[in-house]
């Protein structure tokens, strides 16, 4: 069975034809160029259009695959294929799984933007609506869109992604001039806080072990964190270094181990547990310094999202992921830009939860860890390989 695809962007640079061959061989199909306009400067867009030839059988399948590659499938006005879930989450094996970017569905007539955009969800019509559902908030007999027929993808036109933002183009690399990066980092930073936006951190604890904290406290003192999605570890270890002059105990200050040290951070969550929660730590005293304790005295909304791993845990952490990923999405749902620091699995998961236009940094000491965050990503990522601590500290600095 045939059918026809189209993709743009950087096809050659990003070996998206590669990956197209690589998707279309496993399933024992073939496929044809019919089309292809090279740009003539290197940040130009490249357009083609691709005949698939694939088993009856498979052609959805590879479809919802190459569609993660950002191709696009020519789609006139015609009905979406619609079927019921037998049960609560459970749907039809041909449903249709959402990527982060904009979604339309030919629905009575006229096109519908879908409501709630992330990867991996299923398409659901409900009333005039249509909305993004994760598998597992299914309830039977949702009407649930299957096939690709009168889906389609809204993508950003060139010219709207060519902004200021995209001065990495979205490539990863540690030659790069981190201060080049962070003084435009920092002007995108300014204009969104004029305007009230919303800037959201994913923070990992190694923003205390290299001596971020207070570059990060004065980021928030000043407005530029609007919220802060974590884990128990970078709570804990701030909260130690507040109370104790110590992360996993050693001295930040001298670079030395603290004699008993390896204690402090239990010592830390017991101050807490004996509080009740980090609020009323800050409200008796307990905690007079830290990022947690400027997040509190700031009104900067945070969630933590436990783990098996997790000593304690604090109070405050959630130990529901479920409850955790719905606090997560909650909080990067009207997000202008979210910038992750050094946690590879929290920043994977609140990725999954962004639609595509939403601006993205990832910053991390190993580059490999940046790149994954990037493949998961969006045509607004970009990537930082430095020091995370040197990073906040410039950055701060620059928004000074």
């Amino acid at each position: 069975m045939e059918r026809v695809i189209e993709v743009r962007g950087h096809i050659i640079r990003d070996n998206i034809l590669k990956q197209i061959d690589a998707s279309v061989v496993q399933y024992n199909g073939r496929y044809r160029v019919l089309e292809l306009s090279v740009g003539d400067q290197v940040d130009d867009e490249s357009v083609a259009k691709i005949a698939l030839n694939l088993p009856e059988d498979k052609l959805e399948l590879i479809l919802n695959e190459l569609i993660n590659l950002g191709c696009t499938i020519p789609t006139g006005e015609e009905a979406p294929t619609i079927k019921l879930a037998e049960k609560d989450k459970v749907v039809p094996d041909d449903f249709y799984s959402t990527t982060n970017h904009a979604t339309e569905v030919f629905l009575n007539g006229k096109w519908v933007r879908a409501k709630h955009q992330r990867m991996d969800a299923c398409l659901v019509v409900k009333g005039e609506e249509v909305q993004c559902v994760k598998l597992r908030d299914i309830k039977k007999d949702d009407h649930v869109i299957c096939g690709s027929n009168g889906v389609r993808l809204v993508l950003q036109p060139t010219e709207e992604r060519s902004s200021e933002f995209s001065f990495m183009n979205n490539e990863v690399s540690s030659e790069r001039r981190v201060e080049v990066i962070v003084k435009q980092l920092a002007e995108e930073m300014r204009d969104i806080r004029k305007r009230n936006g919303r800037i959201v951190f994913v923070a990992g604890p190694v923003v205390i072990h290299t001596g971020g904290q207070e570059a990060f406290q004065n980021m928030i003192r000043k407005g530029y964190v609007n919220a802060l999605l974590s884990g128990n570890a970078l709570a804990v270890h701030d909260i130690e270094r507040a109370l104790f002059g110590t992360s996993l105990g050693v001295n930040l200050d001298t670079g030395s181990v603290v004699r008993g040290g390896h204690k402090n951070h239990m010592r830390a969550i017991n101050a807490i547990n004996r509080s009740g929660s980090i609020a009323e730590a800050v409200a008796d005293q307990t905690l007079k310094s830290g990022i947690m304790y400027e997040c509190v005295k700031h009104q900067v909304p945070f969630v933590l999202a436990g783990s098996i791993r997790d000593d304690g845990p604090l109070p405050d952490t959630l130990m529901d992921l479920i409850e955790a990923q719905a606090r997560y999405a909650d909080q990067v749902a009207d997000a202008e830009m979210v910038v992750m620091l050094s946690t590879m699995l929290h920043a994977i998961g609140t990725v999954n939860m962004m639609p595509s236009w939403i601006k993205t940094v990832c910053v991390d000491i190993n580059p490999a860890v940046v790149t994954k965050l990037m493949d998961r990503g969006s045509a607004q990522t970009v990537g930082v390989v430095t020091d995370v601590g040197l990073f906040l500290t410039m950055l701060d600095k620059e928004l000074n």
